[in-house]
């Protein structure tokens, strides 16, 4: 399905297939020869998304520009089954392996590898030919690259990148106050926009 957003259109190059369960939604442009397969959806939320020539996207990814972070691919890089991928940048040649995670403002330098369930944290920089083990999490700039249950050290990279601030515009809350009745007001403005789309 293909759907005008806040008056864009998705662009798709003639030799590339778009399955037709597949979701593409405003400021969306797919290069050469690139694959987005079975329920996979890729909206621009704000932000354009950019796929250069030879991409795979595979079922369920979900893949979302924002207004302050477009998502971009470079040539060749494939997305697994069921990856998240918001506002981020990512050079030729990477492979983001099933159930990947990769955040507002990251950049993955190419040949890069995010494995199984790895993520790739807000504003983390990859080096070219990085490697994200299986379930892993890289944060900060340069990335450092952590076993998930090192709460404490990923906490201690990840509280400077301010979460709520670059991807909701919001300060943290006091002691026993919470973030979301903030998030849910701006996110669901923002939401909202898409009650004027219309399918191409």
């Amino acid at each position: 399905m293909l759907l005008t957003h806040q008056g864009r259109s998705p662009v798709v190059h003639p030799s590339a297939y778009i399955a037709p369960t597949a979701t593409l939604c405003g400021d969306v442009r797919v290069g050469a020869d690139c694959r987005v397969l079975f329920g996979a959806v890729l909206t621009a939320e704000g932000g354009p998304v950019e796929l250069g020539a030879g991409c795979i996207v595979m079922e369920n990814a979900v893949l979302r520009g924002t207004r302050r972070d477009p998502l971009t691919l470079g040539r060749q890089v494939l997305v697994g089954p069921t990856s998240y991928l918001t506002g981020c940048r990512v050079e030729d040649e990477v492979f983001l392996a099933t159930g990947s995670r990769v955040f507002n403002g990251a950049r993955i330098g190419a040949r890069s590898e995010v494995r199984i369930n790895g993520v790739v944290h807000l504003r983390t920089v990859l080096p070219p030919d990085t490697t994200v083990p299986i379930g892993w999490v890289a944060v900060g700039d340069p990335a450092r690259i952590r076993p998930p249950e090192d709460h404490e050290g990923i906490w201690e990279v990840q509280r400077d990148l301010d979460f709520p601030g670059h991807v909701f515009g919001l300060d943290r809350p006091a002691e026993g106050e919470s973030l979301m009745p903030g998030i849910s007001a701006r996110f669901g403005r923002a939401l909202g926009r898409h009650a004027g789309d219309q399918e191409v």
